[in-house]
C-alpha cells in the first residue's frame, strides 16, 4: 500500500486530507495510514480510536499516524494508543517535514509530535489538484476561530482565526477550474471572520465577490456555514447580483431560543438568525438553508427546545445538522446543569424528524421545474439548492438542465430527457 487517509468530521477536514495526503507523499512515506480525526464531540473521538484499531487489526505491517483536531486536543490519549505510531498536531499536520522521521526511521524522543496551536498566526494556501472522486472541490479560505462558545473545543484544536490571502485562494480556484471543476465550496472554521488579519481586512463577501470576477469560468460558487452575525455587506451584494453564487446557506445557529443562546455564549439573537434569513430570501426568493442545531443543552428547558422546534418551522430550515449535547472536558458548558442524556437524544430524534418533513416539503415543491444539476456520479447529482437528484445516467462533473418528475427518499428523481445546462 501507499499512503490511505481516513477523514472525519467537516469539510474542511476533507479538504486538509487531500493536502495531508500530498506532503507526506513528497516527504518520501509509504505504507501509511493517515488518521484525520474531529474533536466536535466525544462519539468522534470514540470513532476515531475504533477506526485506529480496525486499521491496526486489517494492516498489521502499515505505519499508523493520527493527526486532526481530536489529537491536537487530546495528544497523549491517542499516543497512548498502542496501535499509533506517530501523532501530529492540527498545524504540522500540512507540512512535509512532520512525517519525514517516521518515513525514514528517525527515532523520536516522542511519538507524540504536538505543538501550542495557540501560537499560529498563519494559514498556508495549500494548492492541490482536485479532490479524489469528488465532482466538487472544497478550498480552505479560513482557519482557526477567536470565539469561546461555551459547549466548543475547537478554538483549541484549531487555534486562533487565520486567513488565506485573496490572490492565493482566487489562484487555487483558477487552477481547479482548468482541472474542470464546476463547483468550488468555500469552507473553514469561521469563514465569516474572514480577512479581520489581513492586510486591509477584507471580508468574506470581498471575497466571494473577488472570486466572482476573477474567475468567470466558474459556474458555481457555494460558501459553508456561516456565522450570521457576521455576514457583510458584500456577501450580501455578491448574492443579489451574481446567479453562480449558489442560493443554499448553512446556519452555525445552535438554538433557537435567546437564553440558550445566552448561556452558550453566542453573539447572534433568535431575531438576528431570523433577520438575515428574512434578508437573504429578500435578495434570492429560492434561497434554501441548513443550520447546525444542539439539542439537550445545558439548562435546556422543555418550553426552551419549543423555541427551537419553532424557529425551524418559521424560517423554513431544511438541512439540520442536529447533535445532541456532549460535554468536553475543559469547557464551560461541561459544568453547566446537565440534561438527561435520553432527554437530548429525544430532542436531536424529534429535531431530525422535522428536518426530514422539512426537506420533503423543499423536494415537493420543486416536481416538475428544471433544475440545474451536477452530476456527481452516473446517477446521482444536485442542484444548486443542494438537492440530491437520481439521475438516469450522467458524466460526473457536467451540469445539465433536467426536469424533477418525482420525490424519493433521498431528494428527488429526474425525468430521463435532459439537456445541457
Amino acid at each position: 500500500m501507499s499512503i490511505e487517509t481516513i477523514t472525519f468530521g467537516c469539510r474542511l477536514n476533507a479538504y486538509e486530507s487531500e493536502v495531508i495526503k500530498a506532503e507526506a507523499e513528497k516527504s518520501g512515506l509509504t505504507d501509511a495510514i493517515i488518521i484525520n480525526t474531529c474533536a466536535v464531540t466525544a462519539e468522534a473521538v470514540r470513532q476515531a480510536k475504533q477506526s485506529i484499531r480496525k486499521a491496526r487489526r486489517d494492516n498489521p505491517g502499515a505505519r499508523i499516524v493520527v493527526t486532526g483536531c481530536a489529537a491536537q486536543t487530546q495528544a497523549r490519549d491517542f499516543g497512548d494508543m498502542a496501535e499509533v505510531d506517530l501523532v501530529i498536531g492540527n498545524n504540522d499536520k500540512l507540512k512535509a517535514e512532520s512525517y519525514r522521521p517516521i518515513a525514514f526511521g528517525v527515532p523520536l524522543n516522542d511519538k507524540v509530535q504536538v505543538n501550542d496551536i495557540m501560537s499560529v498566526t498563519e494559514t498556508a494556501g495549500h494548492l492541490i489538484d482536485g479532490l479524489d472522486g469528488r465532482a466538487r472541490a472544497f478550498v480552505q479560505v479560513q482557519n482557526g476561530c477567536d470565539h469561546r462558545c461555551t459547549f466548543c473545543i475547537i478554538p483549541f484544536g484549531r487555534g486562533p482565526s487565520r486567513s488565506v490571502p485573496m490572490g492565493v485562494v482566487v489562484d487555487q480556484i483558477k487552477r481547479l477550474c482548468d482541472n474542470g471543476y464546476r463547483e468550488i465550496v468555500l469552507t473553514g472554521v469561521d469563514i465569516t471572520s474572514y480577512g479581520g488579519d489581513l492586510p486591509g481586512t477584507p471580508t468574506l463577501g470581498k471575497l466571494t465577490q473577488s472570486i466572482l470576477r476573477h474567475v468567470p469560468e466558474l459556474p458555481r460558487l457555494r460558501i459553508s456555514s456561516i456565522d450570521s452575525i457576521e455576514a457583510d455587506q458584500a456577501l450580501y451584494d455578491a448574492v443579489a447580483s451574481d446567479t453562480r453564487l449558489m442560493p443554499h446557506l448553512h446556519l452555525s445557529l445552535q438554538s433557537g431560543d435567546d437564553m440558550i443562546l445566552k448561556r452558550m455564549k453566542r453573539r447572534h439573537s433568535r431575531d438576528d438568525a431570523f433577520a438575515i434569513v428574512d434578508k437573504l430570501r429578500a435578495l434570492r426568493p429560492e434561497m434554501v438553508f441548513g443550520a447546525d442545531i444542539i439539542a439537550g443543552f445545558p439548562t435546556e428547558t422543555d418550553a426552551m427546545f419549543a423555541n427551537t422546534l419553532d424557529f425551524v418551522k418559521r424560517a423554513d430550515l431544511t438541512y439540520l445538522h442536529v447533535f445532541p449535547f456532549s460535554p468536553r472536558e475543559g469547557t464551560p458548558a461541561a459544568r453547566m446543569p446537565q440534561v438527561a442524556r435520553a432527554t437530548a437524544k429525544k430532542r436531536a430524534e424529534q429535531l431530525r424528524a422535522l428536518g426530514e418533513e422539512q426537506f420533503a416539503r423543499l423536494c415537493a415543491s420543486r416536481v416538475g421545474r428544471m433544475e440545474n444539476v451536477l452530476v456527481e456520479r452516473e446517477t446521482m447529482g444536485r442542484t444548486e439548492q443542494f438537492v440530491p437528484v437520481r439521475l438516469e445516467a450522467g458524466t460526473p462533473g457536467e451540469i445539465i438542465a433536467v426536469e424533477m418528475a418525482s420525490v424519493a427518499p433521498e431528494g428527488l428523481v429526474a425525468q430521463s430527457r435532459r439537456q445541457a445546462a
